[in-house]
């Protein structure tokens, strides 16, 4: 079903349009060759527990057949790891302290009110840009259904879908009874996928495939899927699927938060009600997130399904990905918002027509900024030459290939870079208040801090000089940009996320 007001341009959207600098206004190359179109998949809160990322029980074989047709980016980052951040970053090709938001429910253009988004580059190229559920910030679940903190000019229509998932949150379990996007809550739901949101959503998706293939509309379509956000709520074959005694939670030494900073000590006991989760509940919030994620699966295999069947597939892009990593139980910590791998690591596929890499994986870092010089750069459009990220285009003709030294992501007072082998992490300015080094070559699953070590002394010297120099070229300010000139204190915890 379609929420109220659905499907239009704004009259903002085409003030914007008109007054922007000028674009390329054709969807023909100079050979005639139709420019590709670009189907923009994220769900929401998914780490990289799938199959082809090598997870030994989550189930996710539509992902995985993605992955087989495109390129799998083995270390792909997001920029923050809360969602109103990484998604206002990724849109706007820019880095969180240069778009400004470093919490929720802030919109775009409140902070750079002439952004050209990563939509609007595909509107001007011609292209119809669509949206389907969320792509920018939503409080979830209670924005399901409605706009959120939308952008219009990124699109020519949106659709909201809503479903018994958001009608039915009074049969929700959560930790902190009435509280869901930010707690730990699930249910295993009656009734079909069809009748969940992102079920819903799945349809209006395939369904517009087949309505753009029949009308040879070149298009920018954005599906964004809810789950596995909290409420984890699927139907119940899903949960079926995870048994509670297969579900593995992760163990933390006793003495382990005296081993890292005060900082990242307080970002993974932040929610007193999820420290110490007894083992019981720990397993039935790992299996619903499970159950959620496999469940996502399946709709997206609904799209991909009807990009098939359309003949789209022929001449579209297809991009996989997530706003952010997630724990369930690493570190002794659930959802997001640290810098440890588990938050700040992102799946990501990028399928190409006919491409020749298809079903390698590609080692080099990758940042969510790089999304937006990477799509324009596939479909021969400009894109703005403020943007600071790389086209991962090279990568995807040889996957030997790596435009980036590192990944940068940041939250709160802290920056951390994430190169092939390490991670390397600073709180407050220049470190002061301590930092982080974890090789993942022996250490994959960052439990041992080697920033005292003095055998790794120099690496931890180097890496931070590096990570220095990214702080300064992400805090650089985009010329020719206006941005907000109210008081904005990026380094606070989000309020949204305590």
């Amino acid at each position: 079903m379609r929420s109220k007001g659905t499907s239009m341009t704004t009259r903002f959207g085409i003030l914007i349009s008109v007054c922007a600098l000028a674009w390329v206004t054709t969807v023909a190359s100079a050979d005639d060759t139709p420019r590709p179109n670009v189907l923009f998949l994220i769900c929401d809160d998914l780490n990289c527990d799938l199959g082809c990322y090598g997870h030994p029980l989550v189930q996710s074989p539509n992902i995985d057949r993605l992955a087989k047709r495109g390129v799998r980016f083995e270390h792909a980052y997001c920029q923050f790891p809360l969602c109103g951040p990484s998604r206002a970053s990724f849109m706007a090709g820019l880095y969180p302290d240069q778009t400004l938001i470093h919490r929720n429910s802030i919109r775009i253009r409140e902070r750079l009110p002439e952004v050209v988004t990563m939509s609007q580059a595909f509107q001007k190229g011609g292209y119809t840009a669509t949206r389907i559920g969320k792509i920018y910030h939503y409080g979830v679940p209670r924005n399901i259904g409605t706009p959120g903190h939308d952008d219009p000019a990124s699109w020519n229509h949106t659709i909201n879908p809503i479903g018994r998932d958001k009608t039915e949150e009074n049969k929700v379990f959560s930790l902190v009874p009435g509280s869901y996007g930010g707690t730990l809550s699930w249910l295993a739901a009656d009734g079909t996928d069809a009748e969940q949101t992102d079920g819903i959503a799945a349809a209006e998706a395939a369904k517009l495939l087949h309505e753009y293939a029949k009308s040879e509309t070149p298009f920018f379509l954005a599906v964004g899927l809810y789950r596995p956000h909290t409420p984890y709520v699927a139907p119940k074959k899903y949960f079926e699927m995870y048994p509670s005694d297969k579900i593995v939670v992760p163990e933390v030494p006793q003495d382990y938060l005296k081993t890292i900073p005060k900082p990242a000590a307080q970002s993974v006991t932040r929610k007193k009600e999820q420290v110490n989760l007894k083992e019981d509940l720990a397993r039935k919030a790992i299996q619903a997130y499970y159950a959620s994620i496999t469940f996502a699966d399946a709709q997206i295999g609904l799209i991909l399904d009807a990009l098939d069947e359309s003949g789209l597939a022929e001449n579209t892009i297809v991009v996989f990905t997530s706003d952010h990593g997630y724990h369930m139980g690493e570190h002794g910590h659930y959802q997001k918002t640290t810098l440890f791998e588990n938050a700040a690591h992102v799946p990501l596929i990028i399928a190409t027509p006919k491409m020749k890499t298809a079903g390698q994986t590609a080692t080099s870092p990758a940042e969510m900024v790089d999304f937006y010089p990477t799509l324009t750069d596939l479909a021969g459009l400009k894109a703005p030459k403020i943007l600071p990220g790389v086209s991962l285009a090279p990568v995807l003709r040889d996957v030997t290939v790596s435009p980036r030294e590192a990944a940068l992501t940041q939250y709160a007072s802290g920056y951390s870079i994430r190169t092939p082998r390490y991670r390397y992490t600073e709180w407050g300015k220049d470190g002061v208040d301590g930092n982080e080094l974890y090789d993942h070559e022996s250490d994959p699953q960052e439990m041992t801090n080697l920033a005292s070590d003095a055998a790794h002394m120099k690496q931890a010297e180097q890496l931070s000089k590096l990570l220095r120099q990214r702080i300064r070229d992400a805090n650089a300010v985009p010329q020719g940009l206006k941005q907000f000139k109210g008081k904005v204190v990026p380094r606070q915890l989000p309020e949204a996320a305590k």
